[in-house]
């Protein structure tokens, strides 16, 4: 089956895709916006997992997070932005496991992150479903 001729899906898979991909869309750009001013609480969390405490190094992960997101949000480049948030989370991931936080909700949360994402993805594009499709 090509990328053209994906298998429907339900309309409400896709409203489950869509709700999903809004969910990221609406935590990232949360997690964007509080690190351009950046908050403190934002600074004070860098310096514990062990960033710099100036504010561009805060600003500068908020700019590529929300650029990041933006591109997952707009269906022709959803697939690009997956991957860029994908980086983004392993980046997340690689720093509490550097630091040695809790494995469950900590070093695991960006995988959880992906997944919803990833999940997201796949129920509201037909691209993604021809290309990791589990059927022949």
């Amino acid at each position: 089956m090509s990328i053209t001729q994906t298998a429907p899906v339900s309309s409400g898979a896709q409203w489950t895709g869509r709700a999903l991909s809004a969910i990221i869309v609406l935590f990232m750009i949360f997690d964007g916006v509080i690190k351009l001013p950046p908050m403190d609480i934002v600074t004070q969390t860098m310096t514990q997992l062990g960033w710099p405490a100036e504010p561009n190094s805060a600003r500068l992960l908020g700019v590529i997070g929300l650029v990041s997101t933006a591109l997952y949000a707009l269906p022709r480049s959803s697939v690009l932005g997956a991957i860029l948030l994908t980086a983004y989370m392993g980046g997340a991931i690689a720093t509490h496991v550097r630091i040695g936080s809790p494995l469950f909700s900590h070093i695991l949360f960006g995988v959880y992150l992906g997944i919803i994402l990833w999940g997201g993805l796949l129920l509201r594009d037909p691209r993604v479903r021809a290309l990791l499709s589990f059927t022949r």
